[in-house]
């Protein structure tokens, strides 16, 4: 796969790539590895995920992962309801056997059974059938019979025994149930984690897959995302919300500014017909790059300072 194909690709999927993502993306491919992409929030993580699956044309599956996280909801679970009306019918259709004049009577042989085990004996074995069977995201990845693109998204927000459990599927492509067995992948599909390092994931995720630590971009790509974005955006007014978005960014604040947030700004700064930045502007619409009310007045004060600002906009 060549490495400027795979660029010129995920550009026209809507995703400016680096080289190390390129890298990254091309060997998880190759190796049929997972990646393990971690980064704060907003930094693309996502829409990396989403780009690749359109460039392959593969369908996407997303679990996303939260606190309290468990098999039923990653994996499988029965249709308890179904089975239950099944039960009751086959129950139902038992008692009307049994409601019928008996002719002759049971054979005495131990090996019979009566008629309600074996009713039961069939009942337990049918209702763990695939008919019963409800595949979530895990479990749908796997069996699927073309190729597809596996978003496991904010794993570090699971706990540790939720972790545990997809080691199975992450190094042997396969899955186990109770019930029926295990079930090995019908394709490999391509798996993407993603981390906002919230907690620290175990050695032993990390050993199955290999590794991107996806960043805030740059200027020079964040300029390039907002051309990709906006043809039409004015080059003074894009180069100056790169530099104020970069020098927010490296301030101590409770949430920086996502690319998909800076992306809204600019919209509505593109749609005001500005053509450059000033500080009343950028005041007026810091509410959609910032969201809590400590971060917004720290930002103000700042605003407010003209050296902060030395060089970029116009008074």
């Amino acid at each position: 796969m060549d490495s400027d194909e795979l660029r010129q690709g995920l550009k026209e999927q809507g995703y400016i790539a680096d080289d190390n993502t390129l890298m990254a993306m091309q060997c998880s491919l190759l190796l049929n590895k997972p990646l393990l992409i971690e980064g704060p929030a907003g930094a693309g993580k996502t829409e990396l995920a989403k780009a690749w699956s359109r460039y392959w044309q593969r369908p996407l599956i997303r679990l996303q992962c939260y606190e309290g996280i468990d098999e039923a909801k990653a994996l499988y679970e029965w249709n308890y309801q179904k089975q239950l009306l099944y039960i009751q019918s086959q129950n139902t259709r038992l008692q009307g056997i049994q409601d019928k004049p008996f002719q002759g009577a049971y054979p005495q042989d131990s090996d019979q059974q009566n008629p309600e085990d074996n009713a039961w004996a069939a009942n337990s074995k049918t209702i763990y059938s695939e008919e019963f069977l409800l595949s979530r995201p895990l479990l749908k990845a796997i069996r699927s019979p073309q190729p597809v693109v596996l978003l496991i998204d904010e794993v570090d927000k699971s706990d540790e025994e939720f972790e545990s459990f997809l080691l199975e599927i992450l190094s042997d492509w396969q899955v186990s149930i109770p019930e029926t067995g295990t079930i090995s992948a019908a394709s490999i599909p391509s798996v993407l984690l993603t981390s906002n390092n919230t907690r620290n994931l175990s050695h032993a995720l990390r050993r199955r897959c290999l590794y991107l630590y996806l960043d805030y971009p740059g200027e020079q790509r964040e300029l390039d995302i907002l051309r990709l974005n906006f043809p039409e955006l004015q080059e003074t007014l894009g180069r100056q919300a790169v530099i104020l978005i970069r020098k927010i960014r490296l301030e101590r604040l409770k949430k920086h500014p996502s690319i998909s947030e800076v992306l809204d700004w600019v919209n509505i700064l593109n749609q005001m017909g500005a053509r450059e930045l000033s500080p009343p502007l950028a005041l007026n619409t810091l509410g959609l790059l910032l969201k809590y009310k400590e971060d917004q007045e720290k930002i103000r004060e700042k605003i407010n300072q003209k050296d902060w600002f030395d060089g970029i906009f116009t008074a």
